[in-house]
């Protein structure tokens, strides 16, 4: 099917295929229907038993991780690209797996929609994907809201710790956007009420939680890392942990069956892994580790998706879940879109979505000195890179020459047209090749800074090398907040940058690549469970609200139970 024809929903699409029961989709990779927890036909978790045995030694096979330029607020199609990359790598002859995170409910109902890529590269059951699935967000929602209970339940019952409840660190957490609940007062109605304090919530994706299960590797050390939290101070500044609380052993068991990766199928049959959903704006922004693990143990090739622009997610992942992994990647795709380089080449703030339909060659082209920065900064990692342009419906010949054209004979970097949207894995062939190609070289990979480096040295490594920043300047609080992680011992971890995607800067409204800037540092916390610190910047939420038009409300369900509006 060429990208000009009319291309059903992905909802008719999804229904139109014949889904495969999950024991036969995975055995040939060597998943035994014996290692599988079902959750009827098509979906189920992977025992962690059978992950005890499956990841036993080093993997033999090749990493892709699939990242993306500084997307517009719709995004450029990274899942897609992912799930169209798996397909059609097996098409090429490699034996393939992909690893992608949960959708959260909250960009779901709000402006994206679904999140389980799309056209004829989505991950099936797409409707049970992108709702509850398996539970595992909604186990992580109960856990980390059992601690609350018990740290203000503490509080009531005599506060024996001495905590300070203006010092109170951990607030509650839900699965949807709501703006009313970023803050809150909690503990009125009287005598019996608890304790007044002033308290929020925070979405679930956001909870250091979801950091915690996408890092653990085994019940063990997921009740190791959730008792290890900060929820609090005391009188004297000293940290108060879930295991001061009593609330480390309720919460991992809330949590044990979670931690199980889950496994379902692509529309062409490649088993796909998808298991957590932190965001990289204001996490690490990846699938979970252990089923990273189990995937490159079962497959010659595994690609994996890093969220938003190569600045978040991609920098995360080399810095951070690399380290925690002990893996390298062997190249990378960088996903761009016509579409995004005329919203940087027609500075676009705030973002008109229609507007970006008109063909526009002059703003692809100022657009490409984003794509360029995002190359650039990759190729700092020692991984080679290969950009994946998605095309979409509305993009002129033209449009998508310019970019072909810039990529090979300015940027020198191999470039794939692809169409895995309309195609499937026979639309993305051509990416196949050249990314299987670039895995094949040599690959000098290293992150980009050392963890027992100062604090601050980390950031500003992070500012200048990658965001373009002249500098870094730290609020009064901030400042405060680093001294008291290096008394506490706490500054010998990676850093968990926080910042805006909408801009390689800490401003969303600056297009392009920025210059002349400095990143502003408001807050720097311990997520001592996750095992990294968190530096705070521009005015990042970590609870969003509904668009004007949520996307919840074009969604129904008929008599028969059909959804619509959600795909």
């Amino acid at each position: 099917m060429s990208s000009e024809e009319s291309i059903p929903s992905d909802y008719e699409i999804a229904q139109s295929v014949e889904k495969h029961h999950i024991r036969d989709v995975v055995e040939p990779f060597g998943l035994r229907e014996s290692d599988l927890e079902l959750f009827g036909d098509y979906k189920a978790k992977v025992s962690l038993d059978a992950v005890e045995r499956l990841t036993e030694g080093e993997p033999d096979n090749k990493l892709v991780l699939v990242t993306g330029m500084t997307p517009t607020p719709m995004g450029e199609g990274k899942t897609v690209t992912t799930v169209g990359l798996g397909q059609a790598l097996n098409q090429f002859g490699k034996e393939t797996l992909i690893a992608i995170r949960e959708p959260s409910l909250g960009p779901v109902f709000g402006i994206k929609g679904g999140a389980a890529g799309g056209g004829y590269s989505q991950v099936l059951p797409m409707e049970d994907i992108n709702l509850h699935f398996t539970g595992d967000i909604h186990a992580l929602t109960a856990a980390h809201n059992l601690i609350s209970a018990m740290l203000d339940n503490h509080v009531y019952q005599g506060n024996e710790l001495g905590i300070d409840i203006n010092e109170v660190r951990w607030k509650r957490s839900i699965d949807m956007n709501d703006r009313a609940l970023r803050e809150t007062v909690v503990g009125l109605g009287g005598k019996t009420g608890g304790i007044p304090r002033e308290d929020g919530f925070l979405l679930t994706a956001a909870s250091e939680m979801m950091a915690v299960l996408c890092l653990a590797d085994s019940v063990a050390d997921l009740r190791e890392r959730v008792a290890r939290i900060i929820v609090a101070y005391d009188g004297d500044g000293d940290p108060v942990t879930v295991e001061d609380i009593e609330a480390a052993g309720a919460a991992t068991m809330l949590l044990k069956d979670a931690l199980q990766p889950n496994v379902v199928q692509t529309i062409e049959g490649t088993p796909a892994f998808v298991h957590g959903g932190p965001f990289a704006n204001i996490a690490h922004g990846t699938n979970s580790l252990i089923a990273d693990d189990v995937a490159a143990h079962l497959s010659e090739y595994l690609v994996t998706e890093a969220g938003f622009g190569s600045d978040l997610g991609a920098e995360k992942f080399m810095n951070i879940v690399c380290r925690f992994g002990d893996m390298s990647p062997d190249a990378v795709t960088l996903v761009s879109s016509v579409r995004a380089l005329k919203y940087h080449g027609q500075n676009m703030w705030p973002p008109d979505m229609d507007e970006l339909e008109a063909e526009d060659v002059e703003a692809v082209e100022r657009g490409l000195a984003n794509l360029d920065r995002h190359v650039r900064n990759l190729e700092k990692f020692g991984v080679p890179v290969v950009v994946a342009l998605n095309r979409f419906p509305g993009d002129s010949d033209a449009e998508v020459e310019t970019v072909v054209s810039h990529c090979e004979e300015e940027l020198g970097v191999r470039v794939a047209e692809s169409n895995v949207f309309s195609d499937g894995g026979e639309g993305g062939l051509d990416l196949a090749e050249k990314l299987v190609e670039a895995a094949e070289e040599d690959s000098s990979f290293a992150p980009l800074y050392e963890v027992d480096r100062p604090i601050t040295e980390k950031i500003e490594t992070v500012a200048t090398e990658i965001y373009g920043a002249d500098g870094v300047e730290y609020t009064d609080d901030a400042e405060e907040d680093i001294a008291e992680l290096e008394e506490l011992g706490l500054d010998d971890t990676p850093v968990c940058m926080s910042k805006t995607f909408h801009s390689l800067s800490d401003d969303p409204s600056l297009k392009g690549v920025p210059e002349d800037w400095t990143l502003t540092v408001r807050e720097v916390y311990p997520s001592a469970g996750a095992g990294f610190v968190v530096a705070l910047t521009g005015d990042v939420l970590t609870l969003p609200g509904l668009a004007k038009t949520p996307a919840a409300a074009g969604m129904d369900v008929d008599d028969e139970g059909n959804v619509s509006g959600l795909f």
